[in-house]
């Protein structure tokens, strides 16, 4: 079959900038899943599972494999030389590739490309996108001035070669396939996910995609039950907590170290470590922060009573698309309305149910009043008339929450107060609220927005707007519960309070109690009311950010917040 696609057939209307080189390890994510290429190559997005940390080692491996067989001359044919990782580009092409090995001999060149794990059981031994990578590396070598006829796939595992020849047919898919993936780049928006495909268990951006969640908020399916757990229920890394006043933490090759005075007081994996959460007077290395940096753990500075500074982060999260939406939205006050009610809702909701279980004599008046604002929140017409709503909410939830508190002793708990807080209850729902900004805000970050302006909180010189929203329907769930919680179960006494001026805080000891207590809430399995399966709360914060961004993004048509019943 003779090959007609050219030069030419790559200029296309453009809205977005596609580079003029393509790299052909994206060309085999498209070929794969348009919806993975797009979500690596154009909005920036990545995440490690176990298959591409396995990936990387078993690369590593092979490069120190092939660097001896470079140096073992009798393992080379005569005339013949192997080069490794070898970066070369083709203007006309529009690709460009670094090699992991090219066997030369003479004007002859055969790209060898490395995979792990054994050969697939199909036809030819080879997946269409592992062989379409391939011949895009025959052709750019090919410009460069070398005849490759054909390619090798590597299988490690199997130690197996596989000769992928250049025919006319597989190089006319190749191209086409560089048109189609330039031309999806340039649209603009974001290709539907795979329908209940096989691909989506094994995607390292699966909880990032999203495929069942979305075709169904999006009803592109009609059953519920069609939805797979696809997200992991939870993330086996854990926080890192430094309180003691006057610690160092610094980096150990590969493990993070707490000292004090000469004394180890923490020693783990770098591999382990979710974030990094300082407290005070906490010092870090540079080295470490740069170490945490590159491996996209970040950390949370707050003061010696609670209060969070800031978050240090890496170079960011690269998706400029999601946040020009993001921009977009702030100037359509319809569309910025349409989120806030649901987001509101699912708060006074959660407020609800939160009570109706809590209380020692539920209160019939006060749960039907929320109830009524629960449903007015959804038709408000206005986001100041919601504010209202909100407030008359928080008023009426506020007034019966210490009939939730159990304990003999008198808590002086009259309603909210903070700034400072004037009572030990305030202080722990303060204490808790700061921990809940910094798991929301870790979410929108991660998510790829900007966390600063928000959709229902208005913009305010330093506030993370947009992670107050998110943890708007989680306050009853996770800081309103550890709250509750550790008074009843007599886990936080008066002794783990202080008093200072007209305000109370949290002593150290009782810090690192309520620590405990809220990390044992957000590690707590629950069920989402929408999808069916078990996520930690931890987890469906990060769900519930990326199903904002699809609402944003304009595929989804409405944000579906968490509520529970």
């Amino acid at each position: 079959m003779a090959d007609t696609i050219g030069k030419e057939d790559r200029k296309v209307s453009e809205p977005w900038d596609v580079p003029e080189l393509i790299p052909v390890r994206m060309l085999n994510e498209f070929t794969y899943c348009p919806r993975l290429f797009y979500l690596e190559w154009v909005q920036g997005e990545f995440e490690d599972n176990a298959d591409t940390r396995e990936g990387r080692f078993q690369h590593r491996t092979v490069d120190r494999e092939r660097e001896r067989v470079e140096r073992d001359p009798e393992t080379s044919e005569a005339g013949m030389i192997r080069t490794t990782s070898v970066l070369m580009s083709a203007p006309e092409e529009g690709l460009i590739a670094r090699m992991d090995l090219v066997e030369f001999d003479g004007h002859t060149a055969v790209p060898v490309d490395y995979k792990r794990g054994r050969v697939p059981d199909i036809p030819g031994g080879a997946w269409e996108p592992e062989r379409v990578q391939l011949c895009a590396q025959g052709l750019i070598l090919r410009e460069n001035g070398y005849n490759a006829k054909y390619g090798v796939l590597y299988y490690v595992e199997s130690r197996t070669r596989v000769d992928v020849p250049f025919d006319d047919e597989l190089i006319h898919r190749t191209r086409s396939l560089v048109q189609e993936l330039r031309k999806t780049a340039a649209r603009g928006q974001i290709p539907p996910p795979l329908q209940d495909s096989p691909k989506c268990p094994r995607c390292s951006l699966v909880g990032i995609c999203l495929p069942d969640e979305v075709n169904y908020l999006a009803q592109r399916v009609a059953a519920a039950d069609r939805i797979r757990r696809l997200t992991p229920p939870r993330d086996d890394r854990v926080p890192v907590y430094v309180q003691e006043q006057g610690a160092y933490v610094r980096k150990s090759g590969d493990r993070l170290q707490v000292t004090k005075d000469g004394e180890t007081l923490a020693d783990m994996r770098l591999l382990d470590v979710m974030e990094l959460n300082l407290f005070g007077n906490v010092q870090v290395s540079t080295q470490t922060v740069r170490e945490l940096c590159q491996r996209d753990i970040p950390i949370a500075y707050y003061s010696y009573g609670g209060w969070l500074s800031g978050i240090t982060v890496g170079m960011g999260h690269k998706n400029v698309e999601l946040r020009l939406h993001q921009y977009g939205l702030a100037t359509d006050p319809v569309a910025r309305l349409d989120i806030a009610r649901e987001i509101v809702a699912g708060k006074i909701q959660n407020c609800r149910t939160f009570l109706r279980r809590n209380h020692t004599d539920p209160p019939k008046a006060a749960l039907d009043e929320l109830k009524r604002l629960r449903n007015k929140a959804r038709r408000a017409s206005s986001l100041d008339a919601l504010l209202g709503i909100e407030g008359a909410a928080a008023r009426v939830y506020f007034s019966h929450f210490a009939g939730m508190l159990r304990e003999p002793w008198d808590w002086d708990f009259t309603g909210r107060n903070r700034r400072p807080p004037r009572d030990p209850v305030n202080a722990l729902l303060s204490f808790c609220y700061a921990l809940l900004t910094k798991d929301a805000l870790a979410a929108v970050l991660k998510a790829g927005f900007d966390p600063f302006l928000g959709v229902y909180h208005s913009v305010r010189y330093g506030r993370p707007a947009l992670a107050l929203d998110l943890q708007e329907e989680f306050r009853p769930l996770i800081a309103d519960s550890v709250t509750v919680s550790v008074l009843n179960n007599g886990e936080i006494k008066e002794q783990d309070f202080v008093r200072r001026a007209a305000g109370v805080a949290l002593t150290e000891k009782g810090r690192r109690k309520v620590l405990e207590a809220y990390e044992r809430r957000v590690d707590t399995s629950v069920t989402h009311p929408v999808f069916g399966y078990s996520l930690t709360y931890r987890r469906v914060m990060a769900v519930q950010a990326r199903l904002l961004a699809r609402r944003m993004l304009g595929e989804i048509p409405r944000y579906v917040p968490f509520v529970t019943r």
